[in-house]
């Protein structure tokens, strides 16, 4: 296992499509495995393969109740609103005003080639949809918004990827 380099700001890899894991293989547990040291390294709640420069449909997720590995994730359902600040590995540093669902549905397969089915709301909802729009090619700044007047923005970098 190891720690792989996390791509920022402008790198093609950030803004390109990824394409479908086809083999369930040890290649493929060695990159959930360096993805999720990664990800814990930075301190952060989600990371794409896109993110360290594979260009596979792969996610890994802890929004603190344990590790989801979700290879070729689709989102089924959404549900509700949520607003809040939103960062990324990709972007340290920034953070801006996100509105996404809060309540989501993602299918997906494990690392087994086994399809599970994920419900999240809040946090997690959120992670997922950040993460499943790595995988498309965009990006959270895409989505960022004007805060209503009032709504405080956090003292500290909203790390929530």
């Amino acid at each position: 296992m190891a720690i792989r380099n996390i791509f920022t700001g402008d790198a093609e890899c950030l803004y390109k499509v990824a394409k479908p894991v086809e083999k369930f293989d040890a290649r493929l547990a060695a990159l959930l495995d360096d993805m999720a040291d990664t990800m814990y390294h930075a301190d952060g709640v989600g990371l794409a393969a896109p993110q360290v420069g594979i260009l596979r449909r792969v996610v890994v997720i802890d929004c603190g109740e344990g590790l989801i590995e979700a290879i070729n994730p689709e989102i089924i359902e959404t549900s509700g609103e949520q607003c809040g600040y939103e960062g990324c590995l990709s972007f340290p540093g920034k953070s801006g005003y996100v509105v996404r669902p809060n309540e989501v549905v993602m299918r997906a397969y494990n690392r087994n080639g086994e399809l599970i089915e994920y419900r999240g709301e809040g946090l997690l909802a959120r992670a997922m949809l950040h993460e499943c729009d790595h995988l498309d090619g965009h990006v959270y700044l895409e989505k960022v918004t004007e805060a209503p007047e009032g709504f405080e923005a956090p003292e500290e970098d909203c790390e929530e990827e």
